[in-house]
């Protein structure tokens, strides 16, 4: 019997020995795998999400929407996870695809193409990586989206359609003898041609002359300029980022010949143009930034729709004013934006 005992005594002793060896290694297997799970996720919050920026060409209008599109994603809630990779083209439409590229191939998180040509390049490389695109006048026009309220695509972004209408208006408010107008618009840029179509519409509709002048690069400016002089009461420039880049030629071709040139955007007038109701973009760099935010936090793109940009304000610089011999009292200009 006592034999007995001590056979039931040691049988327990020995399964208690290996239940707790194996509740010993259920329990380091589970914290091994807790620790692992908490290593992942500790990645995942410290993972950079990576934002990459194409600009087709480097001036003024195209350098405040990325600073501030830039701003928008730095001071977000979730800035200190954004990584922004900025490459500039330079102008040359094969830099801007050889950029796009790279991003496709680095499987970057979002694309921000900054301009029409860039923005239709990126959506040719791409299907699957978010696209938000900055200043397309014209999404629908450039081929982007199919309507500005349908995003079922990987592609939305901001607008920065001008208020062509409203320019040709403040034009016979502020220099009311102008009869013919001069167009100058490089023929390559769908926003540019887009643009220059509403400006004859506008003339056709209200017994106002034109006469064209069209480029291809920045080169054929000055000539373009020349050939209107003596023909035309005054200019108008779309929102062209040819022309834009070589703004202070046309500037001081017009100034020459007492000709205001009226644009498509503030920096144009900046930059020597005489006045334009023109957009902020400072505020559409904003919009850019903001959309942006939203989508990299886990919107869909079909729930944000094409934006157009949400501020235009009056523009009138007054060195060129006096330079063209205009004068204009303080009430008509009252509520401009004053460039000296």
């Amino acid at each position: 019997m006592k034999k007995f005992m001590a056979l039931l005594i040691s049988a327990a002793m020995i399964t208690t020995l290996f239940t707790g060896c194996s509740t010993k290694a259920e329990s380091a297997e589970t914290n091994t795998e807790t620790n692992n799970q908490a290593a992942v996720t500790e990645t995942a919050k410290t993972e950079k999400l990576r934002v990459g920026i194409v600009q087709a060409v480097n001036h003024p209008s195209l350098d405040e929407i990325r600073e501030y599109a830039i701003k928008g994603l730095e001071e977000s809630d979730i800035g200190e996870n954004i990584e922004i990779i900025y490459k500039d083209a330079q102008g040359d439409p094969a830099n801007v695809n050889t950029i796009i590229s790279q991003f496709v191939g680095d499987e970057v998180d979002m694309i921000i193409p900054i301009a029409t040509g860039a923005a239709q390049s990126a959506a040719a490389a791409t299907k699957d990586i978010p696209i938000v695109f900055a200043a397309v006048s014209y999404p629908v026009k450039a081929g982007l989206v199919e309507d500005m309220n349908v995003t079922d695509k990987n592609i939305t972004g901001v607008s920065n359609t001008i208020a062509i209408e409203d320019i040709f208006k403040l034009s016979q408010k502020l220099t009311p003898k102008v009869k013919t107008y001069g167009f100058i618009y490089n023929t390559s840029e769908v926003n540019a041609v887009a643009s220059t179509e509403r400006a004859k519409a506008y003339c056709d509709e209200n017994g106002l002359k034109y006469v064209e002048a069209t480029i291809t690069n920045s080169s054929d400016l000055l000539q373009a300029a020349q050939s209107l002089m003596g023909k035309v009461d005054a200019i108008f420039v779309p929102n062209d980022n040819t022309i834009a880049s070589a703004m202070p030629v046309l500037s001081a071709e017009a100034i020459k010949a007492g000709i205001p040139v009226y644009t498509g955007a503030d920096s144009m007038v900046i930059d020597g143009g005489f006045a334009t109701v023109g957009i902020d973009y400072k505020v559409l760099g904003r919009q850019v930034g903001d959309m942006a935010v939203r989508i990299l936090e886990g919107q869909s793109i079909s729930d944000n729709h094409v934006e157009v940009i949400n501020q235009y304000s009056n523009i009138i610089n007054m060195t060129t004013a006096k330079a063209l011999g205009l004068e204009l009292d303080q009430e008509t200009i009252k509520d401009f934006k004053i460039i000296e």
